[in-house]
């Protein structure tokens, strides 16, 4: 388990799934906020639930967040899309209703920092967000993002077009490197 101050991403477990399916997909008008793919119904159990345990893969890591202080399950996030060869990645978190404004995910998104530059070993770290999501952005440029952009009328969300940000984050920049560039 990678720990942070509140939170700790560790591996998915079938346990994991039901819930996170309910309170993170189930919720058509949050999820379709949340992935740049269609929502469509699938069943929690059928394995193609988008929390479902997988076979590790070099291009992603899904995690399962859990409370540090109630060993309860939070949320998921991942870090996604790895490039060995340009060292850079993306990463997003979601929480469960209960668990929002908290600080667990500021948190949430230092650990998976911590996985990417210090586990993996990347040099850039990404986040694309819509653009009315201040918790994650707030989330991001307090674990040390700088938004790079927008991008205008980017997402396709639940009836109508939304502008999206991009955030970066470099390895040199990441207060967890003690200061070391890599």
């Amino acid at each position: 388990m990678i720990r942070g101050a509140k939170t700790g991403l560790r591996a998915r477990t079938e346990a994991d799934v039901a819930l996170l399916h309910r309170e993170l997909y189930e919720d058509v008008v949050h999820r379709t906020r949340a992935d740049d793919q269609p929502w469509q119904p699938i069943a929690a159990d059928s394995g193609h639930s988008p929390f479902a345990v997988v076979e590790p893969s070099e291009d992603a890591a899904r995690f399962s967040v859990v409370e540090l202080a109630s060993d309860e399950l939070a949320g998921s996030a991942s870090v996604w899309g790895i490039d060995t060869h340009n060292r850079s990645a993306h990463l997003g978190m979601a929480l469960r209703p209960a668990f929002r404004g908290r600080g667990l995910g500021t948190d949430a998104v230092r650990a998976l920092c911590e996985y990417g530059f210090a586990a993996r070993g990347l040099r850039r770290l990404q986040v694309e967000t819509l653009a009315d999501n201040a918790p994650m952005i707030a989330a991001a440029r307090s674990a040390g993002f700088t938004v790079e952009g927008t991008l205008r009328r980017a997402a396709w969300v639940y009836g109508g077009f939304a502008d999206e940000v991009v955030l970066g984050l470099l390895v040199e920049e990441w207060a967890g490197a003690g200061g070391k560039a890599s």
